[in-house]
């Protein structure tokens, strides 16, 4: 007898938003997770319309080829769940008895928003490696429907049975069913050239816990992934890591952690079992917490291989980081451990963000300044963005900050989002583009190191610069 058939789906967010090179170049490790998890009772494929840039007609071609019973569909956030609507829509025009699911982040902070889409059966509310299986196998092999974590129409009417449970021992998840994806196509390249890119090819990305205790007022963890850390053993990462490394030949590691470091411990054991089992190699992390780092875990960080950190630090006024923030930095710590760093050769950039409800135009100023005066490799300048259930857009209600036309469709890093008594968005728009380039390409030297760390040349990275102030002028209201 064959196997019911299941496609999990990355819909193209070209089709949403011109912006949305802003992505990463991103391995779908956790379509891969679910598909391990099912893969012995069901004939599982993977998707990746992004990845592949599939028009909206070869789409089409695919999905009548693979004839799939039960769709899956993951959408990374707010900004491009357009795409991830019409591609259900798509899919239930050609496949009307094929069930549509849809997860992922815009699934889980917008389940009812997401599920009066008439083209969308069912929406996973939480993490969905339980809820997903569970009601896979009640569409497909009779089992029950799953108690918690889904979202579904009952007779017009919405039905919310509450978010999936936080999985706790995530060391029981099998490794990811990478053999069902073109592996090297992932790792070979990164078409999005960052200063938080790989540092060798073929490399490989690593999600070694989940959650983060800080709850940062403009982050969505706390509805996503929830504030207590959920960290995987160091024994399990480190067999990841020899499983990809002796499987796939990478060269290099990029931990996605929201926290690498809440569990200090762990992250020594991580450390020195990469050093300990030859595994020590390139590595980096796109989110360090400073305050977590010390001398002796940086020196560990050095000789497992790190080549490059990003920290975030967000500003340099401490009203702003205690009073709307929420985050334990102190400035003093951060340059010393900034400074250690570039001393052992890593490459550092720190995130700063400007224009939160209630900051003043001298607070601003004073965090440019601080940006300017740690000194780090490159200096990231963001706009503050508030996304819905999160301490920020309550802020942002409470002052009327919001423009008259603000989406979260719509948003942008790069550019002002909100108004507050001292500035405009056109003063964010302007304030952070510019600041951003005379931070980071003030002299040959800086400009030198900046396209190293991005791996391009110096004319690239002038491409680059003019393609910014340029998409800054377009942003700009008259």
């Amino acid at each position: 007898m064959s196997k019911s058939k299941v496609c999990l789906i990355i819909p193209n967010y070209n089709w949403a938003a011109n912006d949305s090179r802003i992505l990463w170049h991103i391995i779908p490790y956790n379509l891969c997770l679910l598909a391990a998890i099912i893969e012995n009772d069901y004939k599982v494929t993977i998707l990746d319309a992004y990845a592949e840039n599939l028009t909206e007609e070869q789409f089409q071609d695919k999905l009548l080829q693979l004839k799939p019973d039960v769709v899956g569909l993951t959408v990374l956030m707010d900004q491009f769940a357009a795409a991830g609507h019409k591609c259900a829509a798509i899919t239930k025009e050609l496949l009307p008895n094929t069930s549509v699911i849809l997860g992922g982040v815009y699934a889980t902070v917008d389940p009812e928003m997401a599920i009066e889409d008439d083209h969308i059966d069912y929406v996973i509310y939480g993490e969905g490696e339980v809820a997903f299986t569970n009601l896979v196998k009640h569409l497909l092999s009779n089992g029950p429907l799953p108690e918690k974590g889904i979202v579904y129409k009952q007779s017009g009417k919405i039905v919310n049975n509450g978010r999936a449970d936080f999985i706790q021992n995530l060391d029981d998840f099998p490794l990811p069913a990478y053999h069902l994806i073109d592996y090297e196509k992932y790792t070979l390249n990164a078409p999005r050239k960052s200063v938080d890119g790989p540092r060798r090819f073929p490399f490989a990305r690593i999600i070694s816990s989940r959650g983060c205790p800080i709850n940062c007022c403009f982050c969505q963890v706390k509805k996503i992934m929830g504030l207590k850390f959920r960290p995987r053993s160091a024994k399990s990462v480190l067999d990841e890591i020899a499983w990809l490394k002796d499987t796939y030949g990478i060269k290099s590691l990029i931990f996605d952690d929201d926290n690498l470091f809440t569990d200090r411990q762990r992250g020594i054991d991580i450390l020195q079992g990469m050093i300990d089992r030859g595994l020590a190699m390139p590595w980096s992390s796109i989110a360090t917490a400073v305050f977590n780092l010390d001398e002796e875990l940086m020196e560990l960080i050095h000789r497992s291989g790190c080549e490059y950190m990003s920290i975030s630090i967000e500003s340099g006024t401490q009203r702003v980081i205690k009073e709307i923030i929420g985050k334990p930095i102190n400035f003093n710590h951060a340059k010393k451990m900034v400074k250690l760093a570039r001393e052992k050769g890593i490459y550092v950039s720190a995130a700063f963000i400007v224009g939160f409800p209630t900051e003043t135009w001298d607070e601003i100023r004073k965090t440019i300044s601080y940006a300017e005066e740690l000194d780090t490799d490159y200096t990231k300048l963001f706009a503050a963005v508030p996304m819905r259930h999160t301490k920020l857009w309550d802020l942002c209600v409470e002052h009327d900050s919001f423009k008259k036309d603000f989406s979260v469709e719509n948003i942008s890093w790069h550019a002002g989002q909100i108004e507050g008594d001292e500035f405009t968005i056109n003063d964010l728009t302007i304030l952070r583009t510019y600041e951003w380039d005379r931070i980071n390409f003030k002299t040959p030297e800086k400009i030198k190191r900046t396209s190293e760390i991005m791996g391009i040349t110096e004319e690239e990275l002038l491409k680059i610069r003019r393609d910014t102030l340029l998409g800054a002028h377009a942003n700009i209201s008259v």
